[in-house]
């Protein structure tokens, strides 16, 4: 079957989706990665497994401005061009663009993921006119997508719930995933380096991932015990609940974090000892599913997404969300009794091997679309 994988980032086809790209090959597929994004590295890396590389005019960003109705009637060219039988987007815009682009194409199987619910969806930051407007626009045309959509996969039952709960899809459309998990021979348990203890947040730098509160409860921390660490690693965004370069660089000239904009996440996670991701919702965070394959603790937030990454006060600790003076306990926990980070990261790797296996979840979800027949 010729089949098209829709992505809005170029560089996730080859890391978060590079094990359903296996699946789809070994069981003999032709698939074309569209992206509006490729450079020579990421043509290279999917040329290697067997998979062309195909440019869009889709942003990453924005939800249908006006001037973007062109990218779906380019989306429908490529996918009449390439003969494609099955479309696979993820990630809410180009689960609209796509779905909506292979309808029109007359591609007969179509299928979509949401991966996470952005801040489109969240009721946490200022409910301006503007934002009311995008939200009005992005229901509307999701509901048209999931008009054409055969099935919507969640990580998640919380969206799952919330899209079948809004009209926003049928429940007979929305099927239930979990994670898309990692690939645990790449992630390997490792050794922790010496003390003093480092705590690490690998993330946007967006507001809804528990940033704030990461840092308040740092310096609450370093006011008590000064020589521990706080990494922050993660780039600063164009969405509008990015942080400001201003304020990363005052926390940084307060001393209280090291801030890391972009490298492997790999190397810092092995130099680190508990992983922080107070997060107010995810999907089920990739982040996270790194950390503990590679035998971290983690503190995260009872909130949907993060919940199914922990098991309290067994491989970490579960705080409310937006709650510092919790999060700065839960830290002193692993200050004042150190061995449990190393009890609590071989039960993450335990979890990791279980429930985040990107192959096994890999295959599931071909299952659940139905593409090895």
């Amino acid at each position: 079957m010729k089949i098209a994988i829709i992505s809005n980032k170029a560089s996730l086809l080859v890391t978060l989706r590079k094990a359903l790209l296996l699946e789809l090959v070994s069981q003999g597929h032709d698939v074309i990665a569209l992206a509006p994004d490729h450079d020579s590295t990421t043509r290279e890396r999917l040329s290697s497994i067997g998979i062309q590389a195909v440019d869009t005019t889709m942003s990453r960003t924005g939800i249908l401005p006006l001037g973007e109705f062109r990218a779906i009637f380019e989306l429908r060219r490529l996918l009449i061009l390439h003969q494609i039988e099955a479309c696979f987007s993820y990630v809410v815009k180009p689960v609209i663009y796509g779905t909506i682009a292979a309808w029109l194409a007359g591609v007969p199987r179509r299928y979509g993921s949401i991966d996470g619910l952005g801040y489109v969806f969240s009721d946490s930051g200022p409910l301006t006119l503007k934002w009311r407007l995008v939200r009005l626009v992005a229901y509307t045309m999701i509901r048209l997508s999931s008009l054409a959509i055969d099935k919507l996969v969640f990580l998640n039952s919380d969206d799952l719930e919330y899209f079948v709960s809004k009209g926003l899809v049928s429940r007979k459309k929305a099927k239930l995933l979990g994670a898309i998990g990692v690939d645990l021979s790449e992630w390997k348990e490792t050794l922790f380096e010496s003390f003093p203890i480092r705590f690490i947040l690998i993330g946007r730098l967006l507001r809804d991932k528990g940033i704030a509160e990461y840092i308040n409860a740092a310096r609450i921390v370093k006011s008590r015990y000064p020589e521990t660490q706080f990494v922050l690693m993660g780039g600063l965004d164009r969405n509008p609940t990015s942080f400001s370069p201003k304020e990363v660089n005052d926390w940084i000239d307060e001393g209280v974090v090291e801030w890391i904009d972009h490298g492997d996440v790999a190397p810092q996670l092995e130099r680190s000892h508990v992983f922080v991701l107070p997060s107010y919702r995810e999907g089920v965070p990739q982040s996270t599913q790194e950390a503990m394959a590679m035998g971290r603790p983690v503190i995260t937030t009872d909130v949907p997404g993060c919940r199914e990454t922990i098991i309290d006060g067994f491989n970490g600790f579960m705080i409310p969300v937006r709650d510092v003076d919790t999060l700065a306990e839960a830290m002193q926990k692993f200050l004042n009794n150190p061995h449990l980070i190393s009890e609590m990261g071989r039960n993450s790797r335990r979890i990791s091997e279980k429930r985040f296996d990107a192959f096994k979840q890999s295959a599931k979800l071909v299952e659940i679309m139905d593409l090895n027949n």
